[in-house]
């Protein structure tokens, strides 16, 4: 009897919250917004509730680009999804809607309240720290790891000898995994040593966690399924990782004092004695600019380690997706493919075969390219927004607090901005096409004062292995991106293998 009273006062509470949410001020404001139709206590979630992530993405997908601006309710909690530039522009382009949803918060155990989930105060001091660090003048110093990074991955299929076939993903992504760590940590994963290998496997087991919990409620099949499994896994392995990032951090900080000690000591003959016995200064990483801003008081310990997890994560998989895009669209597009090498190996030659940070700049038919695949295959295909107050936007006022999904997916392939948007054309991007588009209607990189601050790196290193790839290899489709099946995640990913053939070229002939 206890039992079926306490079912009965949770059923009536229950109610009572939904009629305040469905038909209070704020309810009212939301239910203005067109959207499917839903059903009463549940909302739209049938809608979204599917068997498989490939149905869901179906689902969204359909959504998307059939409207440029609805609502959905998921029980009490409405999410309006816009796609419209000048509705991006209100949200992105503001100081006031910089928080993130929280979608957000299946990353706060391993990011804490590092830069990519940080809000307020905490945000824009964090920021204002690690701007320079994207600087130009040490992008520069980044670059010799990128290219060098290419070359390995260049050499890596060529030791082959012969035609490779390989899958795109897994492939590039072992590759900017490499390139990220030692930019960001100064470290490289290449090394045999367990210490180093765990962390790779750490670091993979985690996202594959992490895209369990943000896919468990849309998957009707999954609700059966206790997460206490995966939470008791997912403490482990952030054992594992937040325990790498320490002891790396440690390590670097004893070598600052050492070798600005050994400075201080010994005169300019001795230092260069000194570097032959092992007493030299590291390649420059990242977590250098980090400890600097530590000497200063600016960052804690924790602090370091949040922003070396976020920048490696968040750079590793989106270049990874965006390098794999590229390699796929110039492979089915061969009259492309042949324009970017023709310029690629144009630049080797002036270069004496080797690339530069300068040379990078310069290929700027490639650099088109790049924009072009991430205008249908954005890596991040969307951004979750909070309203920080009452908003008008397009066509309806949206109350404060309310969860936005900005689709970048969607704005990318609107037609009244992209004509015959599903064609891949780099000339889009020539500067008398961009001159009159809409600035909001191409987001890859985010817009506005919460933009991504890396996308300049990303660029360089997309270009670092793009170039070398081309130069050296004939790209030949195996799969096609037609055939691609893609799924609901955090990132624009198919869940199926997508392979294209390199077949070397001989570049002394060349």
């Amino acid at each position: 009897m206890f039992i079926i009273i306490l079912l009965l006062l949770v059923l009536i509470g229950y109610l009572t919250c939904h009629y305040y949410v469905q038909y209070g001020p704020n309810g009212r404001l939301i239910n203005k917004v067109p959207g499917p139709p839903g059903y009463p206590i549940i909302g739209n979630i049938l809608l979204i509730w599917a068997d498989s992530q490939e149905d869901i993405w179906k689902v969204y997908i359909n959504l998307i680009l059939s409207h440029s601006f609805f609502k959905i309710w998921f029980f009490l909690t409405p999410i309006v999804f816009i796609r419209h530039p000048d509705d991006l522009e209100i949200i992105l382009g503001s100081t006031k809607h910089i928080e993130k949803s929280k979608i957000y918060d299946l990353l706060h155990p391993w990011f804490k309240t590092g830069l990519l989930i940080s809000k307020g105060s905490k945000w824009q001091s964090r920021r204002k720290i690690l701007n320079p660090t994207f600087n130009f003048n040490i992008l520069q110093q980044f670059a010799e790891i990128l290219i060098e990074e290419g070359e390995r991955m260049t050499t890596s299929l060529k030791n082959t000898g012969d035609t490779v076939t390989k899958d795109l993903i897994p492939f590039i992504g072992e590759h900017t995994m490499n390139a990220i760590c030692e930019t960001a940590m100064g470290i490289s994963l290449k090394k045999t040593d367990l210490f180093y290998q765990q962390y790779r496997k750490a670091f993979h087991q985690l996202i594959e966690v992490i895209r369990y919990r943000f896919l468990r409620p849309w998957l009707h099949n999954e609700w059966v399924f206790s997460l206490t499994s995966k939470n008791r896994e997912q403490t482990k392995i952030l054992k594992i990782l937040h325990g790498f990032t320490k002891k790396i951090i440690a390590e670097r900080k004893i070598y600052h004092k050492h070798y600005e000690q050994h400075k201080k000591n010994l005169n300019e003959n001795s230092m260069a004695v000194a570097e032959t016995i092992g007493i030299k200064k590291k390649r420059l990483a990242m977590l250098d600019l980090l400890i600097l801003a530590f000497q200063e008081d600016l960052l804690t310990d924790s602090d370091i380690r949040e922003e070396v997890d976020v920048f490696i994560a968040a750079a590793y998989e989106t270049t990874a997706l965006a390098v794999s895009y590229t390699l796929s669209l110039l492979a089915e597009h061969k009259n492309i493919q042949d324009c970017v090498r023709k310029e690629v190996d144009a630049i080797m030659q002036e270069s004496q075969g080797k690339l530069t940070v300068q040379s990078l700049q310069n290929l700027q038919y490639l650099e088109r390219c790049i924009k072009e695949t991430l205008r249908l295959y954005p890596s991040a295909y969307f951004i979750s927004r909070v309203t920080s107050e009452k908003t008008q936007l397009n066509s309806y006022l949206i109350p404060a607090g309310t969860m936005l999904h900005l689709s970048i997916y969607g704005v990318h392939r609107d037609p009244n901005y992209w004509p015959n948007p599903e064609i891949f054309d780099p000339d889009r991007f020539l500067p008398e096409n961009i001159r009159n588009r809409h600035p909001y209607s191409y987001i890859p990189f985010s817009a506005g004062p919460r933009n991504c601050i890396g996308q300049r790196f990303a660029m360089l290193e997309m270009k670092a292995m793009l170039a070398l790839l081309i130069h050296n290899f004939y790209l030949e489709p195996v799969d096609y991106l037609k055939d691609l099946r893609m799924i609901l995640d955090g990132t624009l990913r198919p869940i199926n293998p997508h392979r294209i053939k390199f077949v070397p070229i001989d570049t002394k002939c060349v």
